[in-house]
């Protein structure tokens, strides 16, 4: 298996959500509206974009663990049952720890 591949494609989503979080984390520490039908909005606009941003933590965490089975030489294996990973699973999520059988149990 090809892990440099999968070890440029984790780095560049990690890089994106990065930017990405950067970018919540200046629109939460935005200064708020004194009208209160704004504030209002605003607010709404804040549950949602924290969690995105919850979100976008979840998966960086789980793209540190992939870097770290690459680093391991563990990468493309099943945490759970230590079957190979298929290609095309890794494909569609590359910091996947599980293979789709296991995935499907969970």
């Amino acid at each position: 298996m090809d892990t440099a591949h999968f070890e440029h494609v984790l780095i560049a989503r990690k890089a994106e959500i990065e930017k990405r979080l950067s970018k919540i984390d200046d629109d939460l520490g935005r200064l708020k509206s004194a009208d209160s039908a704004e504030r209002a909005t605003e607010s709404e606009n804040d549950e949602v974009l924290e969690e995105f941003g919850q979100v976008g933590e979840e998966e960086l965490r789980a793209i540190d663990a992939a870097l770290d089975r690459i680093a391991a030489g563990t990468f493309g294996t099943c945490v759970k049952c230590e079957e190979p990973i298929s290609v095309e699973r890794l494909t569609a999520v590359p910091h996947t720890p599980f293979c789709k059988d296991c995935a499907a149990g969970l």
